[in-house]
């Protein structure tokens, strides 16, 4: 069996399309049409059917799929095990996807601990869209994926979701935007400026939900996947900046900003995902560990709001 067949096959069923999946693979869409042929006369059976402009999978499709996945899957473990057997005295390569939505300052305190490992390392950082990363995932690419949500039950992506935490949302303001409204938080928020995550977020669409809830209606002033791009405009003092209240001391001493408040009922979630269901990666392992011990233990949250209560009170 030609296992680049298996290849584009699983491409195309993750995608719907055999177009999707050229752009993905950088092939015409008439060499993976003639390999997924050779694949369906080998396997005896139709692999697709076509449903409006999608491909769906046949039965035979489903059944070659998920055995086309754990093929892959093996493969995966193959070179990890052997990465594992010659690793000593050599250096360890760790790849990891970040969504683009994950905030730049969480995924260096979640990534961070890979250095902590008692083996020489690199780290190969790759940031782009989730399902993108994904793809990269499945064809083996990249060890781990860092995101905002588990692994979507659309994609048909043999993984695992790990739950690494979740930080609730604070807002912050550049001092020389204090002066603008002197009501209490959150209506301080209703008609002020405020710099948005993406809508591909998902902190950001439950943000919008939030403030429909509360009659709020701030006026978005800019859109940003880049939450470091953001934070400039929040340090120029172009609008409110919000982000993750685990991080309140730090962002606040970096970007000479202030803690206006926090809002309790909106959590960013942080998931690790990856190809392993029990985590076995040295680097993924300790990522783990030192983001549910210290970076998302329930001390954290509490610590800034203890702060920022200090503070309101002298104030």
């Amino acid at each position: 069996m030609n296992y680049k067949h298996l290849h584009y096959f699983m491409q195309v069923a993750e995608t719907g399309s055999v177009a999707a999946a050229s752009r993905q693979l950088h092939l015409t869409p008439q060499t993976i049409s003639g390999q997924i042929q050779l694949l369906a006369e080998r396997l005896g059976g139709p692999l697709f059917d076509k449903v409006g402009r999608r491909l769906v999978l046949t039965e035979t499709g489903q059944l070659a799929l998920g055995y086309a996945q754990e093929i892959f899957s093996l493969g995966s473990e193959l070179e990890a095990a052997v990465r594992e057997k010659t690793r000593q005295g050599r250096t360890l390569e760790f790849r990891v996807g970040v969504a683009d939505v994950v905030p730049k300052s969480i995924a260096f305190h979640l990534v961070q601990p890979a250095l902590t490992i008692d083996q020489p390392l690199r780290i190969v950082c790759r940031e782009w869209r989730l399902e993108r990363l994904l793809s990269e995932l499945a064809l083996h690419r990249l060890d781990l994926v860092i995101a905002d949500a588990p692994l979507p039950p659309s994609v048909s992506v043999k993984a695992f979701s790990h739950r690494l935490g979740s930080s609730r949302i604070a807002v912050f303001a550049a001092r020389a935007m204090k002066p603008r409204s002197r009501k209490p938080f959150p209506e301080c928020l209703n008609g002020a400026p405020l710099l948005m995550p993406g809508e591909d977020s998902a902190a950001g669409q439950r943000l919008r939900t939030w403030f429909k809830s509360q009659a709020l209606r701030p006026r978005i002033v800019a859109e940003f996947d880049d939450s470091a791009l953001a934070q400039e405009f929040g340090r120029q003092g172009v609008g409110y900046l919000l982000g993750p209240q685990v991080l309140t001391h730090e962002i606040e001493s970096r970007l000479q900003v202030e803690h206006v408040g926090t809002i309790d009922e909106v959590e960013e979630q942080f998931y690790a995902i990856s190809v392993e269901r029990r985590i076995t990666h040295p680097c993924l392992l300790a990522i783990t560990r030192a983001a549910r011990g210290e970076l998302f233990r329930p001390e954290a949250h509490a610590r800034p709001a203890r702060a920022a209560r200090r503070r309101e009170a002298r104030r």
